[in-house]
């Protein structure tokens, strides 16, 4: 395990270094500071403050709900416990799409009251504007394709996208676009693994794929989804790798056992 003595902060051109040698990213998502330090110990590449925490920190169906002020406190939060990975923040619902002015806003917002180091938005063509003037201030952004959840009341469904000729084809015009903008890296969810490989060997920055393959040059997840705490979410493309909703409930029921039966605390924990 590496120590943040040991490694220099990781940042866009790290990512861009690790295409280019044929190095896979790892990116997790993370909310809180006790999480973002275990992750950042390690040695997670990237963490995203996600707008996932609509979902599966306040308990919201989608991801529409949460606001700016809200993903702020998230990525502050993660910032404290990241110490060596990239941290990107997501641009929530409703702070970029209407406009150029209020996209840069709320971009150097997250920035300023953050210390984050980069933050991510959805969409192609229809916010390439924006993504100029958001990466013409400094700010780098990573793009989201392909399945974006903030749409997701267009879409109607969360079935994989870009199977048919027309989409497939938007989707590949669109990052050429994004990449073109700027962008320094792309997420691409939920899409045939075929498309995923044919983006990610035409574009120069790195892709991240969450449902989109082996062939995309990072991976994602939502933590609660890794680590097994949201039980009830099992798509195709999910790999657990804990199960800390039957490990945490145990303990928990423990715990009430040992105070019900005045086991806890004993004579060795007072004072």
């Amino acid at each position: 395990m590496s120590t943040s003595s040991e490694v220099k902060r990781i940042t866009t051109h790290t990512l861009q270094k690790m295409k280019a040698a044929g190095k896979k990213i790892s990116m997790l998502t993370a909310y809180d500071f006790s999480f973002a330090k275990i992750f950042d110990e390690a040695g997670i590449d990237v963490l995203l403050v996600g707008d996932s925490a609509s979902n599966v920190m306040a308990g919201h169906e989608t991801t529409l709900p949460i606001t700016l002020d809200q993903m702020v406190y998230h990525a502050q939060s993660v910032i404290r416990g990241a110490k060596r990975c990239l941290v990107v923040v997501d641009l929530p619902f409703g702070s970029y799409q209407s406009n150029g002015d209020i996209a840069l806003a709320s971009a150097i917002r997250i920035m300023k009251e953050t210390g984050a180091h980069a933050i991510k938005l959805e969409g192609g063509a229809e916010v390439v504007d924006s993504v100029k003037r958001i990466i013409s201030a400094g700010i780098p952004v990573m793009a989201h394709l392909g399945l974006t959840p903030q749409s997701i009341y267009k879409f109607g469904t969360y079935n994989v996208r870009a199977k048919e000729e027309a989409e497939a084809a938007k989707l590949k015009s669109d990052a050429r676009l994004l990449e073109e903008a700027g962008c320094f890296a792309v997420v691409l969810e939920k899409i045939p693994a075929l498309l995923a490989k044919e983006v990610s060997e035409n574009l120069t920055v790195p892709t991240i794929g969450i449902g989109a393959g082996k062939y995309c040059d990072g991976q994602v997840l939502v933590m609660h989804d890794m680590l097994g705490i949201n039980i009830e979410f099992k798509p195709r493309f999910l790999r657990q790798y804990l199960n800390l909703y039957e490990e945490i409930s145990g303990a928990v029921k423990h715990y009430i056992e040992d105070v019900k039966s005045n086991d806890f605390p004993s004579d060795a924990e007072s004072y």
